[in-house]
């Protein structure tokens, strides 16, 4: 029998993008999910056909292997339902390996597989996915540490029926496609993929009475306000991790994490390496020539600094204790200051005289970097 076309089973556009995409799928696979339908085959036959499409349009490179190919790019693919002939469970050589059939080495493979597996066998409950959070945060607050209010959408338990996913008097039972396995083999070509049942979605179990609230999942998508404590001298890209803040697991499963990641903002003055600062100033004529005291930013306050006389543009000083808080020890970095020499734009008659005054005054002793420059220039030419 042919085969229908994998966008019009979806029941969205060639051009659809991956998100409109996802959302006909859900809202199709709970008007079919055979929890609402029983007993209804033709409801169950579309079920698995809309499985079998998303598997493929729900995938970018599947779907441009579809998209040039048609059907014929997955020849020999089998559906999403059961076994194909001649599939080979590929847990069974690990059971075989570390004697899951109750030999001495069952407890270990079902302690590191078996949630592998999806569980379905055990209770049908399966662990809430991790989340990610990117958080940005200025160079005063990583310095200082801070407290911050995220607010993420995510799946959390359903308030209806307790995080269960059955409704009053529901009770669940063995899936009938994965047989409580929690995953379904699909051929692809010559090799077969193992991935969760489309039926049960990996719980291994159905429930009789599904909670209309949120269809047995057991969750549903709400708005939550986290918390969050950073530490003072957290870096860019540092990871924190709040546990169980993730997303609620189906059917009463424990809740993942949530990891935050954090950004530093671009900081008008300072530039940071490791628990060092750097910073750039500009510096009077009169005080590189005659020496003096500056006044330079820090994150805790302004700092004096002794400029010796004679400083040339471009000179380095540090200030120790003035850089970043340092993680765990509470330590601090040192702060770089680079100076840079100002020379005045506009003069007036008076102001253009005593300088001309004062260069006749300095003589070539007093500009050794110059001298230096055309000694080096004289033996450069004189080889040419």
């Amino acid at each position: 029998m042919t085969k229908r076309d994998y966008y019009e089973i979806l029941g969205v556009s060639r051009t659809a993008q991956q998100e409109e995409i996802k959302k006909s799928y859900r809202k199709l696979a709970v008007k079919y999910h055979p929890d609402k339908n029983p007993g209804d085959a033709a409801a169950e036959a579309s079920f698995k056909e809309l499985a079998e499409a998303y598997d493929v349009i729900g995938n970018a490179e599947k779907r441009a292997a579809y998209d040039r190919y048609g059907h014929a790019a997955f020849q020999g693919a089998g559906g999403g339902g059961g076994r194909p002939a001649g599939f080979h469970d590929p847990f069974d050589l690990f059971r075989e390996v570390f004697g899951a059939q109750g030999g001495p080495g069952a407890g270990v493979f079902e302690q590191f597989f078996g949630q592998a597996q999806g569980g379905g066998q055990q209770s049908g409950k399966q662990r809430g996915s991790d989340l990610r959070y990117d958080l940005e945060i200025t160079l005063e607050e990583a310095f200082t540490g801070c407290e911050k209010e995220i607010e993420i959408s995510k799946l959390d338990a359903c308030d209806e029926c307790d995080g269960s996913g059955a409704a009053a008097g529901g009770k669940s039972k063995t899936c009938s496609l994965c047989h409580g396995r929690g995953q379904v083999a699909v051929a692809r070509g010559f090799f077969q993929v193992v991935q969760p049942c489309p039926q049960c979605h990996g719980a291994g179990q159905t429930i009789d009475k599904p909670c209309k609230k949120c269809h047995g999942e057991g969750c549903v998508e709400k708005t939550s306000q986290i918390n969050l404590k950073i530490p003072a001298g957290i870096e860019h890209a540092s990871r924190l991790r709040s546990v169980g803040a993730g997303e609620a697991g189906v059917r009463g499963g424990g809740k993942g994490d949530l990891y935050v990641i954090i950004h530093l903002q671009e900081h008008p003055i300072f530039k940071r390496d490791g628990m060092n600062l750097y910073c750039q100033i500009p510096i009077p004529f009169v005080v590189a020539a005659l020496g003096g005291e500056v006044q330079v930013p820090s994150l805790n306050g302004s700092v004096a600094l002794k400029i010796p006389a004679g400083t040339q543009s471009a000179s380095s000083f540090r200030l120790k204790g003035h850089g970043m808080t340092m993680l765990q020890s509470g330590g601090k970095g040192d702060l770089h200051v680079r100076v840079e020499v100002e020379v005045p734009t506009k003069l007036n008659a008076e102001q253009r005289a005593a300088l001309e005054k004062f260069s006749q005054l300095c003589g070539e002793e007093n500009t050794p970097l110059h001298r230096s420059f055309t000694e080096r220039l004289k033996d450069f030419l004189g080889q040419l």
